[in-house]
């Protein structure tokens, strides 16, 4: 009998330990998907800015802005009337687009950006509540080692417990205290 219960309380602590291995894989994939949401939240927010600078080009005169340097420094410059801007496309690729062009090109950008947040709190969703599935798993069986070496107490009237921890008698459990 106690090599039997040996045994069940080996499997439960096995069972234990894959189950917090499952969370901390969980977790870790959750932080990638918190920077990731962190990025793309920046990159709707930028591209936005951009959004409403395009807006607000004037194509008849001369117009005075302020150019980014880096780390908060600026340039005071006098921008051109703005026919065409120049787009990145990556990889070494910059192309030259009318205004409108240029306009549709970020609003496409930020409905993309809106997509993946989207799809990234999605899967922050699914992968809180499989951790939460899990904490309760690891919990159920923590509280069965519990049931098992509580004390018993002399009691001809109990009855042997099934695989859905109810007795047969249609009684429920003795809690352990």
């Amino acid at each position: 009998m106690a090599n039997e219960i040996n045994r069940q309380q080996a499997a439960i602590e096995q069972k234990i330990n894959e189950l917090a291995e499952q969370s901390r894989v969980l977790e870790a994939y959750m932080n990638d998907i918190l920077n990731r949401e962190a990025t793309v939240t920046r990159l709707i927010g930028e591209a936005r800015l951009a959004s409403t600078a395009i807006q607000n080009l004037v194509d008849e005169s001369d117009t005075e802005a302020l150019t980014p340097v880096g780390i908060g420094v600026y340039i005071k410059t006098v921008v051109p009337p703005v026919k065409k801007l120049l787009i990145n496309l990556g990889a070494g690729v910059t192309i030259e687009k009318t205004r409108e062009d240029s306009m549709n090109y970020v609003e496409a950008r930020i409905k993309e950006f809106e997509l993946a947040l989207t799809q990234l709190l999605g899967q922050k969703q699914q992968i809180a509540t499989r951790m939460e599935q899990i904490q309760g798993q690891i919990n159920q069986f923590l509280q069965q080692p519990a049931r098992m070496n509580a004390p018993s107490q002399p009691n001809p009237s109990r009855q042997p417990f099934d695989s859905n921890n109810k007795s047969t008698s249609g009684q429920p459990p003795p809690r352990a205290a």
